[in-house]
Formats: structure tokens, C-alpha cells, sequence
């Protein structure tokens, strides 16, 4: 109902409208409807999870053994959580042998194949392959151990069976985003390499070829893998430090993650890039373990895509750690009670990534 007196309003609208002839236009005080701008579309992105030295002695296989028919998976389970997301990045230490070939420890290594399995199985996508132990079982090694991971559907580079695999850039898929992997390492134990398309050694100029390549390729993002530093030292040498500026400061590489040292190294961020020295060893159990060769991490990176093109708006790490039980098993210190031993661990890890002043942690 409309009030009385705008009623008697209305009345003398009308009536002098009546007489004049004029049409009449009535406006209400209802407020006008209201309409919602769609919300702008989240950028593209996607995250990346990488994990330091697979290194099987010949410890971790007996444990294998003790959980089942060569199961690696109890050993590694713990890592599943941390290397969860859209691409993740291992690195393959050691060559592996043919189902049902001997295997062996140090010095010159070869793993069981059930190891490939069992890093497929807990999440992982792709393997980097160069080290200093890619030519411990000669040359047909090579060969045996990318059979290996081809058959457990494991992606990989660093090391190759052809001239024309060597040549090939490794583009990942990662939600229709092509992330292109390049692995390189120092050297190989004083070893020769037969051919040198067989496996990457490591320089500022091969690196960079091959992230270029890549990126003529057609990869947007391009993640070096490298094997350097002192092993044993937490502290970056000269050499990495100016090797990681070179290469960061050319558009074809985007972030680089070492291994090799088999202690955990710093995390830094470098003209807006991030290098990862040393993520330490995922997965070892050396003759003589000296406390800091169980610790390490796993490197977690969200790539999104804004108007200058790719770079990562996240970064962050999970300290891991392995424990010799028994059973030997590796595990993620943010999602197990603490121990004296577990805290040593998480302390010194924290330290040790955040002192190059890295504003880092974990997720």
C-alpha cells in the first residue's frame, strides 16, 4: 500500500496531467538493482617437488628384503606427503641392474631395479641421472638403468643410451605447462666417458645449451639439476655460488636444485631466482654414518605465470631424516613427534638452509 499522502501526491499528478495533456513519469525511491564483476581468473601455476641423493647400499636393500620381496616402498613412505604435487623431480644416484642381475655398494654401485618401482609408487615423475656414479658398471649400465625406469614409467635425463636421446630435450607435461629437466654432474670417479653424449658434465656452457634448447623446444620453465660441491660441507664453495649467478642471470634457466655433497646445503634466492646448493642425501645409509648424512630436504616451488612470464611466487622445504630403527625407514620431521634426535635434526637443517638469509620455510 502507498502511504496517504503520497496517494494525494499522485492524485494531482495526475489531474493536472489530465488537464495539460502531459504523459506523467513516476519514480519510486527502490534502489536500483546491483551487478557483480565476475571475478578476474586465477593466474596459470603449478608446483614442483624435488628430493636429494637416492644412494641404495647395500643396508637399504636388506631392509628391502626384511619388508618383502625387494619392497622399497616401507623405506620410502614417509617421503609420499612432502613430494606431493603437480611435477616431482628425483635424483638417481646410482645405476640400477637388470630384474634378477646382481647388485652392489660402494664404490662402484648398482641397485636393485625394484628401487625405480618404489620411487614411482610414492609420487615421483622424473629422475635426473648424472653423478659422479653414473659410470660405476661401465657403460652398458647406462642402458640397463634408463631400461629400468622407462619400464617403471619413470621420465628421465642426464645420462642417455643414443646420440639422438643425448640430443632430445626432456619436456615434462605439468597441467598442458611444459617444464623442460636438464641434469648435469662434475665428473665421474676419474672414469672416462666413452662418448660425450653418453652423460652431461657439468659446465656454464653445457648447462646453458641445453636449458636453450630446451626452451627452443618449447619449455616455459626450465629446472637444472646439478651434481657439484664438497662432499660432506654444508658450505657452498666459490664455485657454486658463481656458477649459480651465471646461469640464473641467462632467461633459459629458472631455478636450480644441487645434490651431490650428501649433507644438507643453503637455500638462496638470486635476482629473483632460487638455486637449492645441496637438498642432501633422501635416502642413504653410508658404512660410517656421520649424523649430518641422514638429514635432508625435500624443495617445493609454486610456478605461477604473470605478465613478465614465469617465476616462482612460493618456496618452501620439509626436512627429512633417516632412521636406522630398525627398521630403517625415512621420515618427514614435520609430521613426526619429536625426539632428541628429530629436533637435532630439524635445528641443524633449519640453520643451514636459511644462512645464506633465504627467507624460506617449511610449508
Amino acid at each position: 500500500m502507498l502511504p496517504t499522502a503520497l496517494l494525494a501526491v499522485l492524485l494531482v499528478v495526475l489531474l493536472v496531467a489530465a488537464c495539460t495533456g502531459s504523459p506523467v513519469v513516476i519514480t519510486t525511491s527502490r534502489p536500483a538493482p546491483t551487478t557483480t564483476s565476475p571475478a578476474a581468473p586465477e593466474p596459470p601455476s603449478f608446483t614442483l617437488a624435488a628430493g636429494g641423493d637416492i644412494l641404495v647400499h647395500p643396508a637399504l636393500t636388506e631392509q628391502a628384503d626384511r619388508d618383502g620381496a625387494r619392497d622399497f616402498v616401507p623405506l620410502l613412505d614417509g617421503l609420499r606427503r612432502a613430494i606431493e604435487a603437480d611435477v616431482s623431480l628425483c635424483h638417481l644416484e646410482t645405476p640400477l641392474s637388470a630384474p634378477g642381475a646382481p647388485t652392489y655398494g660402494y664404490p662402484a654401485f648398482s641397485a636393485p631395479p625394484e628401487v625405480a618401482t618404489a620411487l614411482k609408487d610414492i609420487g615421483y615423475d622424473s629422475c635426473s641421472t648424472a653423478s659422479n656414479h653414473t659410470l660405476d658398471r661401465g657403460a652398458p649400465a647406462i642402458r640397463t638403468t634408463l631400461d629400468v625406469l622407462d619400464a617403471a614409467g619413470l621420465r628421465h635425463t642426464g645420462s642417455f643410451r643414443s646420440p639422438e636421446e643425448a640430443a632430445t630435450p626432456l619436456l615434462l607435461d605439468v597441467k598442458g605447462v611444459k617444464v623442460g629437466h636438464v641434469s648435469f654432474t662434475y665428473g665421474f670417479n676419474g672414469i672416462p666417458l666413452p662418448q660425450p653424449w653418453m652423460a652431461n658434465q657439468l659446465s656454464t656452457e653445457g648447462v646453458l645449451a641445453a636449458a636453450r634448447a630446451a626452451k627452443r623446444a618449447g619449455a616455459e620453465v626450465v629446472v637444472a639439476s646439478l651434481h657439484w660441491g664438497d662432499e660432506y660441507r654444508h658450505e657452498v664453495t666459490g664455485q657454486q655460488r658463481a656458477m649459480a649467478r651465471e646461469l640464473l642471470a641467462d632467461p633459459a634457466v629458472d631455478l636450480i636444485i644441487g645434490t651431490h655433497v650428501h649433507v644438507v646445503q643453503p637455500i638462496e634466492q638470486v635476482g629473483g631466482k632460487w638455486v637449492v646448493y645441496g637438498m642432501g642425501n633422501e635416502v642413504a645409509r653410508h658404512s660410517e654414518p656421520r649424523g649430518t648424512t641422514e638429514e635432508g630436504i625435500v624443495t617445493r616451488f609454486r610456478f605461477v605465470k604473470g605478465a613478465a612470464g614465469w617465476s616462482v611466487a612460493e618456496a618452501s622445504y620439509v626436512p627429512t631424516l633417516v632412521e636406522f630403527g630398525p627398521p630403517i625407514r625415512v621420515v618427514d620431521l614435520t609430521r613426526v613427534p619429536a625426539t632428541p634426535r628429530r629436533t637435532e635434526a630439524l635445528e641443524r637443517t633449519d640453520g643451514v638452509v636459511r644462512s645464506l638469509g633465504a627467507a624460506i620455510a617449511h610449508p
